[in-house]
């Protein structure tokens, strides 16, 4: 019996054992790169930028224009340059195109800021894209049978023009972002009119804390982001300094 006992207690230690490592694995994966399913976490999509990078320059250097695909003029700032990385495959710029990218069925478009003064090959993560896409769905329907009244939370305006959208009201909460930048959940903005953005304060203010730097002047502090990291941050408003924080600017 003792011996019976014993087997039991060492069978259940090691079916603990395996479930977390199996849970460990899990969320170290998870925390590489969020959208990434390719091997070596944010690597590969470092490798991926750096590789596109030197594919467009010689591109450019080449024939004078850079790879992109047409976008009007009323496509965001941060959405309007994709690259046509098919283009730059069949043209022997490229050997492969990542498998992140969505041409392969990955998550990501690969896209250039900068475009006139410095191209320059940044993320678009489709996983945020496809949340607040989701989200807006859900206050234009809340509003259409609600007489056109938000969903927002608390009494009035988070900022001038803007509130933030009650997820829990629209039943909504799983879609939840977890932010690109830093893995906290970032809250979804809507203007008077029920647009739906990101609003990327906490992670602008993160960046602007740990560079040890204030901002200057009007500068959009969006590009405290891209400066930073190989994302874009998708689906947002110009933010301006005001008085010690990042502030959104309704469009």
């Amino acid at each position: 019996m003792v011996k019976l006992s014993f087997l039991k207690q060492a069978s259940a230690r090691s079916a603990a054992l395996i479930v977390l490592v199996i849970l460990t694995t899990s969320l170290l994966t998870g925390c590489l790169y969020r959208g990434d399913r390719q091997q070596g976490g944010p690597v590969s999509y470092i490798e991926s930028v750096d590789r596109i990078q030197r594919a467009i320059d010689r591109f450019q250097e080449d024939k004078g224009i850079l790879p992109i695909m047409t976008a009007g003029e009323e496509t965001p700032r941060y959405e309007k340059y994709r690259i046509d990385l098919d283009q730059l495959k069949r043209e022997g710029y490229l050997e492969g195109i990542p498998s992140a990218a969505f041409e392969q069925g990955g998550s990501v478009y690969f896209l250039v800021i900068d475009e006139e003064t410095d191209p320059t090959v940044k993320v678009m993560d489709l996983s945020t894209v496809q949340k607040v896409n989701d989200v807006q769905r859900k206050v234009t329907s809340y509003q259409s049978n609600h007489g056109g009244a938000l969903p927002h939370e608390g009494d009035g305006e988070t900022y001038p023009g803007l509130y933030t959208v009650n997820l829990a009201l629209l039943q909504a909460e799983s879609l939840a972002l977890p932010s690109v930048y830093s893995g906290e959940t970032l809250p979804y903005l809507m203007d008077a009119k029920g647009r739906v953005y990101v609003d990327y304060a906490f992670d602008i203010m993160q960046a602007i804390d740990q560079s040890g730097k204030t901002p200057q002047g009007e500068e959009d502090l969006r590009i405290w982001l891209t400066d930073r990291s190989a994302f874009v941050p998708v689906k947002s408003l110009p933010y301006r300094w005001s008085g010690s924080e990042p502030v959104p600017v309704a469009g």
